[in-house]
């Protein structure tokens, strides 16, 4: 089960949004929906969480490049919308390269048909090995808004709320949960 929304910064404060990503296929493609929250150009941060197992943060500023952070890569990698995040320049890898993963090829819990879904983040699933464990991005991403790397990094279970908490947009973020 996943959770999604928008934190837009505006004059006010944040305002808060659900947002559904199933027409979303890249990371440019959720940058755009991020920057319809803000036509002032001002601050969206792009919340992902899914069952507690991982947590995603996108920030886009402005028209400039989306900045990401995720909690555990390969876990990420094993789910739908941790795909639109992990991109080949997140993890280090050239495009195309022969370490790119094939995640079209798993399941939504992250497996390939018939494989056993008790394999261990981090396996060899589908090419997946490739993905480090662990965080990945741009752990400074909200250092300017409350939240420092070191705490973002030590952040697990509801994250997601204890960003927003720190940002003053906690009763926004469960209005829309």
């Amino acid at each position: 089960m996943y959770f999604t929304a928008l934190l837009a910064r505006t004059e006010d404060g944040w305002e808060a949004s659900d947002t559904e990503l199933d027409d979303v296929e890249t990371l440019p493609d959720l940058a755009d929906l991020a920057r319809q929250a803000s036509p002032d150009e001002d601050t969206v941060l792009v919340l992902i969480e899914q069952e507690d197992a991982w947590f995603g943060v996108v920030r886009v500023d402005g028209e400039e490049d989306p900045r990401v952070f995720v909690s555990n890569a390969a876990v990420a990698a094993r789910s739908s919308y941790g795909e639109l995040l992990l991109t080949d320049e997140l993890l280090g890898r050239e495009p195309g390269g022969d370490d790119d993963t094939d995640l079209d090829s798993l399941d939504l819990d992250g497996t390939e048909d018939g494989e056993p879904e008790d394999a261990v983040a981090g396996d060899e699933v589908g090419g997946v090995g490739s993905v480090p464990s662990g965080p990945v991005g741009d752990a400074a991403i909200l250092d300017d808004l409350g939240v420092s790397g070191k705490e973002l990094l030590a952040l697990d279970g509801d994250a997601l709320s204890e960003i927003a908490d720190a940002l003053g947009a906690s009763e926004m973020l469960e209005a829309v949960r």
